[in-house]
């Protein structure tokens, strides 16, 4: 649906130039929602703007719905372009006009009959919840509703693809999370493929299938939400995932622990799926002359799928404890010993 192949883009200024994108190959199914997160800097503006052609790539090729959008010209091109929608950080209505003016802004374009405009804006601001603001102007909104008519002027053309560029940074969390469920919405009714960028984590975990990580114009790491969040290999990729997934040990713990002898061993126990529930620590004390003490623990539902990472504190002689990391080894679970001094 969407596929970037060795794709680059160079800002040339007085100052010597900008490489925002480093040959970049990305492919986004048809039906996805597909996250890009990166800090600020890293490439996603420029990755997402290159789609519809708001920034040209210097070099490579963007295919949308099958077609190359950088081999298109004059009215093949915006024919192409009608059938990406785009929504903003800062919505970018239109402050003179009312909301079913703004919406209507993409059928008035092409010269859609008044009858039909009017019945395909009333459908949208429909859907979005928002038909009793019709005559309502942008500045009597609030930032959740106006994201909301951001997303009915997207939609108004009926495009295949929706671009989201930071769609959620500028709102409250409470906003945010209606709003990402609006676009679980536009992506399950109507079958839209989303691209959508950010720098929250948070954002990918409760909306993304898929999730593809940027550093200085590169991808960087690329796979499941579940995946990236249960095994995140890049550094850049940890500390996103640590921003919403804390599993480190606290400071006020580590400092008792550190006063602690040589018979104690700490341990990190990663669950996913069913092994979340299984009743693990229990049997680590009764078949082994062990004591165990709960130091940290998060789970979550990724994808439908439990995860999360028990950290806990193993007190028994050498040999005991040796059993015990091995016995936690053959459960099939990811463990690894903590070293406070790391």
């Amino acid at each position: 649906m969407i596929e970037f192949k060795q794709v680059s883009k160079v800002f040339r200024t007085k100052e010597p130039e900008v490489k925002a994108l480093d040959e970049v190959n990305l492919r986004v199914e048809k039906g996805q929602i597909f996250g890009v997160i990166g800090f600020s800097g890293a490439g996603k503006s420029t990755l997402i703007r290159s789609v519809n052609l708001l920034e040209r790539p210097t070099d490579g090729e963007v295919i949308v719905n099958g077609q190359s959008l950088t081999l298109l010209k004059g009215g093949e091109l915006q024919k192409a372009k009608r059938n990406i929608g785009m929504i903003f950080q800062h919505f970018n209505l239109l402050q003179s006009k009312t909301v079913f003016e703004n919406v209507a802004v993409p059928l008035r374009l092409v010269r859609t009959p008044q009858a039909e405009l009017k019945k395909r804006v009333g459908e949208l601001l429909e859907f979005v919840g928002l038909s009793d603001k019709a005559g309502s102007y942008p500045e009597q909104l609030s930032g959740g509703q106006k994201q909301r008519i951001g997303i009915a002027r997207a939609l108004a053309s009926n495009p295949a693809v929706l671009l989201c560029d930071e769609a959620t940074s500028a709102l409250d969390p409470e906003t945010t999370s209606s709003i990402l469920q609006l676009l679980k919405r536009v992506n399950e009714e109507f079958d839209v493929t989303i691209l959508i960028i950010t720098h929250e984590m948070g954002v990918i975990r409760e909306i993304c299938d898929r999730v593809a990580v940027m550093e200085e114009g590169k991808i960087i790491e690329e796979g499941t939400v579940l995946d990236i969040f249960s095994q995140p290999q890049h550094q850049t990729t940890k500390n996103f995932v640590r921003s919403v997934f804390k599993d480190q040990i606290p400071a006020s713990v580590r400092r008792i622990l550190e006063k602690g002898s040589e018979q104690i061993r700490i341990y990190k126990i990663e669950f996913i799926g069913e092994s979340s529930g299984k009743p693990l620590l229990s049997e680590l004390v009764r078949r082994f002359d062990v004591d165990v003490n709960v130091l940290f623990g998060n789970i979550t539902e990724i994808q439908d799928t439990p995860f999360g990472s028990l950290t806990v504190e193993v007190q028994g002689d050498p040999a005991s404890l040796e059993s015990a990391f091995r016995f936690i080894e053959e459960k099939e679970l990811l463990v690894s010993e903590v070293k406070l001094d790391a």
